[in-house]
C-alpha cells in the first residue's frame, strides 16, 4: 500500500479481483452489462457499508460528489440509483456469497494459530447460533415470520479463534434454528457449541456419528438415568459430572448412546447451567469455559447490527437482501484480515469509525491506524524499479 492511493482504494486492493472475476464468469454476472458491472456494484456497496449510507440515493449523492476520484477508487461505471437498484435486484446473490466464502477461507488461515483464553485444545472450536432481522411484511412479502411481521434469519457458524464466521445460511424468519443442522457438514474432531434451541437428539446423534463433539445446554425437563458420577471441585462452581443415558421414549430412540451431563453454578450471575456433551475426555471445567466463549457469537451479531448496514436494506427483493448481507460479511472479514496482517492493536469498532471519515484521504492505512506521523515519512514511488538491493 502506498500513500499515492486513497484509503478506500487501499482497502479494495486487498480484495482479490482475479478470484472475484472468476466467480462472476461462473454465474455469468456481467451478461449484457455495458456500464455498471459486478465489480462496480461491489465497490459501491462496500463504500455504503464503510460510510454508513442510509439509501441508494445517499450512495449516489456521496460518490458523485467526487467524480474526479471515482476512477482512482476503481469505479468505472455510472453511479446512479437506478443502476444500483437494478444490479441489487438482478445480479445473482451467489456471486457475493461465494466471494465472501473465499475471503473467509483466507481469514481463517490468518487466525489459525490464535488460541482461546483458558482453553488448551488443538481442535477447532465453533459456536452455532442465529440472529433475526425484522422486516416490514408489506415491503418484504417473501420474508414470512409471523402473521403481521416479516424477518430474515442469519444462521451463523463462527470460528471462535478469530471472530470469523465460517458458515452462513440466510433463511426466512419462520425457519427454525434446528434445520440448519441438516445443512451443516460436521468436521471430525471439532467442537460445536450451541444453545438449547438446537436440541434435537436425532440430529445431535448424527453429529456424534460424524466424530464431531457438541456442547449444548440441557432443557429443564430432561429425563435421564445416571450411570456414573465423577468427583468435582465445588469451589470452582462445578456441581456434578455424570455419565447418563436418556430415558424419554423418543429421546432414547433418537440418541441411544451415552451422554455426559455437567452442572455448573455461575456465582457472578447466580445462575445454574446444565450442559450435555458427547466428549468424555476433557475436564468438566473446560466444558463450562467453552460454553462461556459461545457469547462471542452474540457479540458478533450485536457488532454487525450496530456498525454495518445490515438492519435496513437498499432493496426489497430476496436477491437484494442477500446481496447486501453477503457484501457486509465480505467487508467485515476484510477489515479483520487487515487488522491481523498489519498487526493493529485497535479493535474493529475503532478501525471502522476511523475509516468511515478517511476513505478519500491519501494516507497509508498502517499510519492512519497507528500513532506514527505520516507527514514525516518520505513518499515512495511504487513504479520506480530498484537496480541494486543494498
Amino acid at each position: 500500500m502506498n500513500n499515492g492511493k486513497t484509503i478506500f482504494s487501499q482497502i479494495m486492493c486487498c480484495f482479490p479481483k482475479y478470484e472475484f472475476d472468476k466467480i462472476v464468469r461462473k454465474y455469468n454476472g456481467n451478461f449484457k452489462v455495458r456500464h455498471f458491472n459486478c465489480w462496480d456494484q461491489f465497490l459501491s456497496m462496500s463504500f455504503a457499508q464503510l460510510t454508513y449510507r442510509s439509501s441508494l440515493r445517499d450512495i449516489e449523492a456521496c460518490l458523485n460528489a467526487h467524480p474526479q476520484k471515482l476512477y482512482h477508487l476503481g469505479i468505472r461505471g455510472n453511479i446512479s440509483r437506478t443502476n444500483l437498484a437494478n444490479a441489487n435486484q438482478n445480479r445473482d446473490w451467489r456471486i457475493y456469497a461465494e466471494f465472501a466464502q473465499y475471503l473467509i477461507s483466507q481469514a481463517r488461515n490468518l487466525y489459525q494459530n490464535d488460541k482461546l483464553e483458558e482453553v488448551d485444545l488443538d481442535s477447532i472450536i465453533y459456536a452455532l447460533d442465529s440472529t433475526t432481522i425484522d422486516l416490514c411484511l408489506s415491503l418484504f412479502p417473501w420474508a414470512k415470520f409471523r402473521k403481521n411481521k416479516g424477518a430474515v434469519k442469519i444462521h451463523t457458524l463462527m470460528d471462535l479463534r478469530g471472530y470469523i464466521p465460517t458458515f452462513l445460511h440466510i433463511t426466512e424468519g419462520a425457519i427454525h434454528d434446528i434445520n440448519v443442522l441438516d445443512v451443516l457438514i460436521p468436521e471430525p474432531g471439532s467442537y460445536y457449541i450451541m444453545d438449547r434451541g438446537y436440541i434435537d437428539y436425532k440430529r445431535l446423534y448424527r453429529l456424534s456419528q460424524e466424530l464431531a463433539y457438541f456442547i449444548i445446554r440441557a432443557k429443564q425437563n430432561l429425563k435421564f438415568r445416571r450411570m456414573y458420577s465423577s468427583t468435582v471441585d465445588k469451589s470452582t462452581g462445578l456441581r456434578c459430572d455424570q455419565i447418563v443415558k436418556l430415558t424419554g421414549f423418543y429421546q432414547k430412540k433418537d440418541y441411544p448412546d451415552r451422554l455426559r451431563r455437567i452442572k455448573y453454578f455461575d456465582s457472578e450471575n447466580q445462575k445454574t447451567y446444565v450442559f450435555l456433551t458427547n466428549n468424555f475426555h476433557i475436564p468438566a471445567m473446560t466444558i463450562a469455559i467453552l460454553y462461556k466463549h459461545r457469547w462471542r457469537i452474540e457479540l458478533f451479531f450485536k457488532w454487525i447490527k450496530q456498525h454495518l448496514r445490515i438492519k435496513s436494506f437498499y432493496g426489497t427483493s430476496a436477491n437484494a437482501v442477500k446481496t447486501q448481507i453477503w457484501i457486509c460479511i465480505s467487508v467485515y472479514v476484510m477489515i479483520a484480515m487487515i487488522k491481523k496482517s498489519l498487526q493493529i492493536e485497535m479493535d474493529l469498532y475503532k478501525i471502522l469509525q476511523i475509516l468511515s471519515v478517511s476513505l478519500f484521504e491519501k494516507v497509508p492505512i498502517l499510519q492512519l491506524l497507528t500513532k506514527s506521523d505520516y507527514r514525516k515519512t518520505t513518499p515512495s514511488d511504487s513504479n520506480q524499479l530498484v537496480l541494486f538491493n543494498l
